[in-house]
């Protein structure tokens, strides 16, 4: 069996037919979702290839269970194979309390410069949802995943590192608006031109392939002008240079605006949309949470900060039914780096006990298929768990909440989705 990694030659993936791909079974939960992930990944592969594809797993180490047994969260070992094999995926883990490494996830991130975390938040039919028309959340949300306040550049209070921060925005950068200099801890938010542009970029791109109408630029810039409204600024000028006519920027709508009146503006912006090229707007992130719920129709794909993204990608999960039904990947673009995840936590109060929902690794894992071109098995896995929903087939938090809700553990929906899989025509 030839059994190779994913590579990139002159920037275009190369993918073999039987791909190794590093896999942390995470923590809690993890023990149970993971195989629940792999069994449903390898049914719709061997179906969708007849054979002639396949994941070749390969179980690196991190989290709770490798602290346990080596005294490393993150083992050198898994960095390296993730960096090696370009592609892996993650069930939850836990975040250390007390000390050591602040986040494995964010370390992830930032040691393999996985700048766009992807989250692609739908509605599937059969699901309940705290809103009234959920069919109408279709969004990929870009949140960019290495600078703003996750940077983790901070300090305590009354600590030495403070007092010295404090000295010197005091005496040297003249700052006078400190409330209680005395009582406060300090954080520094970090946002650049080159990892605003990337990140926007990839968000283009994105709705280019998929031919979404728009791109959206969620910030703050109206209070942080330097940072969240260099992000806006840096935006919209990597729209313009890096994509020409293929773009209709919202700045060149007010352009004309001014120039040539409202209804002139309204003509380019509707010919532009006609003629299929990618609206870049944005809109500031307060608006746009009240602006999910009232008209969430109009947005298609997100680009936005860090910390923003956070909020925004949970708010919209929950608008769908939660993130239990919520895909992640963090990706670098330009290296070909990504590694998928679930969305959600370890949940201990639940693990062991063979009930989890192991929807969110599954569908994660649909992202690194359509990553790698397999999109045959991809759909296949989609339109599998389109039927057990639709039937009321769910884990307990989902078919508790379904007019025919039938309660099933981790791995009988794992089974149910395979036995969909089979039925599947693709």
């Amino acid at each position: 069996m030839n059994r190779e990694k994913w590579r990139i030659y002159n920037g275009k993936p190369t993918v073999p037919d039987h791909l190794v791909v590093p896999f942390i079974t995470g923590d809690g939960i993890g023990v149970e979702i993971t195989p629940a992930m792999q069994k449903t990944v390898d049914a719709a592969v061997k179906k969708a290839y007849r054979g002639k594809r396949s994941i070749v797993w390969k179980e690196v180490s991190a989290g709770e269970k490798s602290f346990k047994a080596t005294g490393e969260w993150l083992p050198d070992a898994t960095v390296k194979a993730f960096d090696d094999y370009l592609i892996g995926i993650k069930g939850p883990l836990t975040t250390p309390v007390g000390g050591g490494i602040r986040s494995i996830n964010v370390a992830l991130r930032q040691t393999l410069d996985l700048y766009a975390c992807v989250r692609p938040i739908r509605w599937f039919k059969g699901i309940s949802s705290p809103v009234k028309h959920p069919e109408k959340v279709d969004m990929t949300v870009f949140r960019e995943n290495t600078e703003d306040i996750y940077a983790g550049i901070e300090w305590d209070k009354g600590t030495p590192e403070a007092d010295k921060f404090l000295t010197f925005l005091c005496n040297e950068m003249h700052v006078e608006k400190i409330r209680f200099p005395q009582t406060s801890a300090f954080g520094v938010k970090p946002v650049s031109e080159e990892g605003t542009k990337r990140l926007v970029e990839s968000a283009i791109l994105y709705a280019l392939e998929n031919k979404l109408p728009s791109v959206t630029l969620v910030h703050k810039g109206n209070i942080m002008k330097f940072t969240e409204g260099g992000f806006k600024r840096w935006g919209y000028e990597l729209a313009r240079e890096a994509f020409g006519d293929r773009v209709f920027t919202m700045t060149e709508f007010e352009q004309t605006v001014a120039s040539e009146g409202r209804e002139k503006a309204n003509e380019r912006l509707e010919n532009a949309q006609q003629s299929g090229k990618v609206i870049i707007r944005d809109v500031l992130a307060d608006a746009f949470l009240q602006n999910t719920l009232l008209k969430p129709e109009a947005y298609s794909v997100i680009a936005t900060l860090n910390l923003n993204g956070d909020y925004i990608s949970d708010q919209l999960a929950a608008m769908v039914g939660g993130i239990g039904i919520s895909p992640g990947a963090n990706i670098n673009y330009q290296s070909g780096h990504a590694i998928f995840e679930a969305t959600h936590g370890t949940a201990p109060d639940i693990a062991g006990e063979n009930k989890a929902n192991p929807s969110s690794l599954v569908l994660s894992a649909v992202m690194l298929l359509e990553h790698i071109g397999w999109n045959e098995a991809a759909t296949m896995i989609t339109k599998a768990m389109e039927n057990c929903f639709l039937n009321g087939n769910a884990t307990s938090d989902l078919s508790h909440f379904m007019p025919n809700g039938q309660h099933l553990s981790t791995s009988q929906f794992q089974q149910a989705l395979e036995n969909e899989i089979e039925q599947v025509l693709i």
